[in-house]
């Protein structure tokens, strides 16, 4: 998901130095809530050292290296498929995200339009059709993610929002999706906050899960299919052989076939990773649970997942546990695309976060946050994911989902693994696979071309959504910077 400003009186809204929301924060743990429950078990598998072989190693173990290994044994039921990763299981964005399950593959209807108009009716089939495919493997396997056919509502804060939401409803409707328009009255029905002044409720082909569930049910099911798991075992070069190639590692050498690179907003061993994706933190925080009071005070009856709609916005859903996950806003990129624990914790957005929590459900005052944590998005200049091949087809990567990858990272995945294949199909003729997206600048013009840009996506937040003259040139160029 992207970034929200605050619109409308400021004047008693809570601030980030308020005792309220110093309270709310104080004693919270430094940890991803989907990760850090006893109910979901994610036991790390044993690292490898010295010299391996398999028929297709998967370096990545988050949602599409395991969507890649499973797809490829159910192309090859006997192919050996052994996956690694750097850290320990779903450590990476996909147990750090919000849950939120889309089935779009383009991040949403009007990016994919404005990116690849003349294919957007088959993305957009081929998208609720991945999501289909996504829940029928989940029965398959036994994996419960806890899956929420709830729906997607998007609130405006300000009349600015309500028409920008609202000038998107036709294209939803001319795509096929079912859409409710609600007044004010009728959204603050659905979630009572004294801010929404409107919104859009998108009913089909997106809901929840519990990405803690999902990871560990993809690791449990590949691992009872006969398909290898090495965690904390890092990778740090790719090599070509006769054979196929030779994955290189601190004290590992693993002979493949096949590579599969998918690791996402981490650094990539290859050049186009390198490239085409920068690594945005994203910052979430999550309640402990609701009393039924509290919860009633809410509404939130049906229970959907939520966005904001200026540009810089917050996601937000309530957990199987009735806890409410708040997330977004402030999507930071530290020079150099720096990563790792030093920066997953940021306490002046983490405030911010918490203050802006108060003013949307002051009813939650009180409340403590239990969990708070940082992860890396991996972002491209077109918001949506790219793919691609090299070395003849022995090495290929499916990365770069811009926030909206639950679902889409296993497309991107069955792509990946038919580009190995050398499948000629649908899916490897599309645009948006055969072009990637324009590349990054390097170092320091990325930095600071993607500071001007927050600060111009917070500038027109402020002045009623009037994108100026950065902004309008990015839209000319077709890229843009989002979490």
């Amino acid at each position: 998901m992207s970034m929200l400003g605050r619109s409308g009186s400021a004047g008693d809204a809570p601030k980030p130095g308020d005792p309220a929301v110093a309270a709310m924060l104080a004693d919270s743990e430094l940890a991803p809530f989907w990760l850090n429950r006893p109910e979901v078990a994610l036991p790390a598998r044993p690292p490898i050292r010295g010299h391996h072989q398999a028929d297709l190693v998967v370096i990545g173990a988050g949602f599409t290296g395991l969507w890649a290994a499973h797809q490829a044994l159910d192309d090859e039921p006997n192919l050996d498929v052994l996956v690694i990763d750097a850290s320990g299981p779903g450590d990476g964005a996909s147990g750090r995200n919000g849950g939120f399950c889309d089935a779009s593959i383009t991040h949403g209807v009007a990016n994919g339009m404005a990116h690849w108009p003349e294919e957007y009716s088959t993305l957009h089939r081929l998208g609720n059709e991945n999501l289909t495919g996504l829940l029928a493997d989940l029965e398959r396997h036994g994996i419960d993610a806890r899956w929420e056919p709830v729906g997607e509502l998007d609130v405006a804060n300000a009349d600015w929002q309500l028409e920008d939401l609202l000038g998107g409803v036709a294209a939803l409707r001319r795509a096929g999706d079912r859409v409710t328009v609600l007044d004010r009255d009728a959204v603050q029905a659905e979630v009572a906050s004294p801010t929404f002044v409107g919104g859009v409720w998108r009913h089909d082909n997106v809901g929840l899960v519990d990405p803690g569930r999902l990871v560990a049910g993809l690791r449990q099911a590949l691992v009872g299919r006969g398909g290898r798991l090495a965690d904390h075992t890092s990778a740090d070069g790719l090599e070509r052989s006769d054979a196929g190639v030779v994955v290189r590692g601190p004290g590992l050498e693993i002979r493949a076939g096949r590579v599969m690179v998918a690791t996402n907003a981490f650094p990539g061993l290859v050049p186009a990773i390198r490239h085409q994706v920068v690594p945005v933190y994203d910052h979430v925080l999550v309640t402990e649970p609701l009393d039924a009071a509290r919860l009633e005070s809410l509404g939130w009856a049906n229970r959907q997942g939520v966005g904001d709609a200026a540009n810089q916005f917050h996601y937000f859903r309530l957990t199987p546990d009735n806890r409410v996950l708040w997330g977004g806003y402030d999507a930071i990129y530290h020079y150099g695309g720096k990563l790792g624990p030093a920066v997953e914790s940021n306490e002046p957005t983490e405030s911010m976060l918490a203050a802006q929590l108060l003013e949307c459900f002051p009813q939650l005052e009180g409340v403590r946050i239990s969990h708070r944590w940082g992860g890396p998005i991996g972002t491209t200049t077109r918001f949506a994911f790219t793919a691609g091949c090299r070395w003849d087809r022995r090495v290929a990567w499916a990365v770069g989902y811009t926030g909206l990858g639950v679902g889409a990272t296993r497309f991107a995945a069955r792509v990946a693994v038919d580009l190995l294949a050398g499948v000629d199909n649908e899916r490897t003729r599309l645009a948006m696979v055969r072009r990637g997206p324009v590349p990054w600048p390097p170092e320091p013009v990325r930095w600071t071309g993607i500071t001007l840009t927050r600060r111009a996506i917070a500038k027109a937040d402020r002045n009623d959504g009037r994108r100026g003259p950065w902004l309008r040139l990015l839209d000319a160029a077709g890229v843009g910077f989002d979490s």
